[in-house]
């Protein structure tokens, strides 16, 4: 994979793009200068930074709220009840919120609604046209984009759910035989749903679909089909709920809390208004006003991809998914993934379904599977796990590989993971100083300095080429900074 493909760190200005601002991050004041990552997400010609309308709205992201009228309103009536344009800063409870296979999120609010993160309300009609024929209907109870990547036919799907009816839609065209009744497609599941959302397996046991109505929330399982229903009562009763980057919100009112998919656990100081996250508004905000670093400024920590494709960076006290091009990039506190980790990272590697993070003469090692477990007994020494001493620069596995590559200054150390006791099997002087950060991919081995990297084909030709390759520098095309 091309280096602009697997690091587009997108870093970006508070007002530029349709994502949630900065979740609960700020970024540290270390002595060297890290990226500030902050969100892209994808957005219609509608969200162009040089669109005068979206200018206009980035403090005042109008939605227009509808009342419910009868079908047969006449055309005045529609063309006041379109036009109306109140601002969602005075605070909104969402219908239901759902992003569609390419990416795009819909906020629904009545028989409209918000097309991504920014922008004016549309009438819902304009982009799911049949929902114009159940318009007396006046709003959309719950909707969700199905995750079943082992029936074709229906993933990615979007799901609305509007009284006792189901309506399946991909690519914006309603499927042969929808709408139909709830129960005909999720058996066990009530009408007049509060909120809907996906959980794929990894995040929950299989791949699920949890219903809210009122305090019950049914969990449904795709394949099986059945249907577990609890209560949590320290969870707000749902209006909407959102699945983004494996983060569950539960929005309620104008403010979410998030929460875990599995336990409906809620960590930290809930709830927060939607206003200072995921929306632009006036006297709201809780990250600052984000400026967009020069090329020359960036620096990386550490960069690993683990056995599922998941590619991690890390900066500071933060991390980013650099694999999620479709729903979009964000940075999230690297203690929310990895509990245990609470001042950043030296080196990390990802080998046999596990991330190894190393910070001084510490070894965190967690299952990669979602939620992030670390494995009991850990930490440990790093001359315990690996039998060496600290500290270290970088470290990488190649795929299909054995072997850690561990840069200490200018030596590279190489174990085999696959040994007990692991020792250094072999060690190399490196004809490049400074190395921060590191990984093997499919194309080879990148290794990171300051503002610059190297990239070589393997290991080998890293430790033992006579040629110095050149360096390359980090590009606003790779991780959005400026010259």
């Amino acid at each position: 994979m091309l280096l602009s493909q697997t690091l587009c760190l997108c870093l970006a200005l508070a007002l530029s793009y349709a994502a949630p601002t900065i979740h609960d991050v700020m970024m540290s004041g270390e002595s060297k200068i890290h990226i500030h990552l902050t969100a892209c997400q994808n957005v219609g010609p509608q969200n162009s930074l040089t669109d005068p309308g979206v200018l206009r709205q980035g403090k005042q992201l109008g939605l227009q709220l509808a009342t419910g009228t009868d079908h047969d309103h006449d055309h005045h009536e529609d063309q006041v009840h379109h036009n109306a344009n109140p601002d969602r800063c005075d605070g909104i409870e969402f219908d239901a919120i759902a992003p569609d296979e390419k990416g795009h999120t819909f906020f629904f609010k009545g028989d409209h609604l918000w097309n991504g993160f920014s922008g004016q309300a549309q009438v819902s009609s304009a982009f799911f046209r049949e929902l114009d024929d159940y318009h007396h209907l006046g709003h959309v109870d719950a909707a969700f984009r199905m995750h079943n990547r082992e029936k074709h036919e229906t993933h990615d799907h979007i799901y609305f759910f509007l009284d006792d009816k189901v309506f399946s839609y991909y690519n914006h065209s309603l499927e042969e035989g929808y709408p139909k009744d709830i129960q005909l497609d999720f058996p066990g599941v009530p009408s007049h749903l509060d909120a809907a959302v996906e959980c794929p397996k990894g995040e929950c046991n299989s791949d699920s679909v949890l219903f809210f109505k009122g305090e019950e929330v049914y969990n449904y399982d795709i394949v099986t089909q059945s249907v577990k229903e609890r209560q949590w009562a320290h969870l707000p009763n749902c209006t909407s709920a959102f699945r983004w980057l494996e983060q569950y919100y539960c929005f309620h009112g104008h403010n979410f809390t998030r929460f875990h998919p599995v336990s409906g656990e809620v960590n930290g100081v809930y709830p927060k208004d939607s206003r200072h996250y995921f929306m632009r508004c006036l006297n709201f905000g809780h990250g600052g006003e984000a400026k967009v670093p020069k090329c020359s400024e960036v620096t990386l920590d550490a960069i690993t991809s683990d056995d599922s494709g998941k590619t991690y960076a890390f900066t500071g006290h933060n991390y980013m998914r650099l694999d999620t091009h479709r729903d979009g990039k964000h940075t999230f506190p690297i203690a929310r993934t990895w509990n245990e980790v609470t001042n950043g990272v030296d080196a990390v590697f990802s080998y046999n379904d596990k991330i190894y993070i190393i910070k001084g003469d510490q070894v965190y090692i967690y299952k990669s599977a979602a939620p992030s477990t670390l494995i009991e007994g850990y930490p440990k020494s790093l001359n315990e796990e690996l039998g060496i001493e600290g500290p270290v620069n970088a470290a990488f596995v190649c795929a299909n590989q054995h072997i850690v590559h561990i840069i200490q200054g200018r030596m590279m150390k190489d174990i085999d993971l696959s040994a007990t006791p692991r020792v250094v099997a072999r060690e190399a002087p490196l004809p490049i100083s400074g190395i921060e950060a590191g990984m093997c991919g499919p194309d080879g081995v990148k290794v990171f300095v300051g503002s610059e990297y190297y990239h070589y084909k393997t290991p080998r030709l890293l430790a033992f080429s006579r040629i110095l390759q050149e360096p390359k520098n980090i590009t606003p095309d790779m991780m959005g900074c400026v010259e």
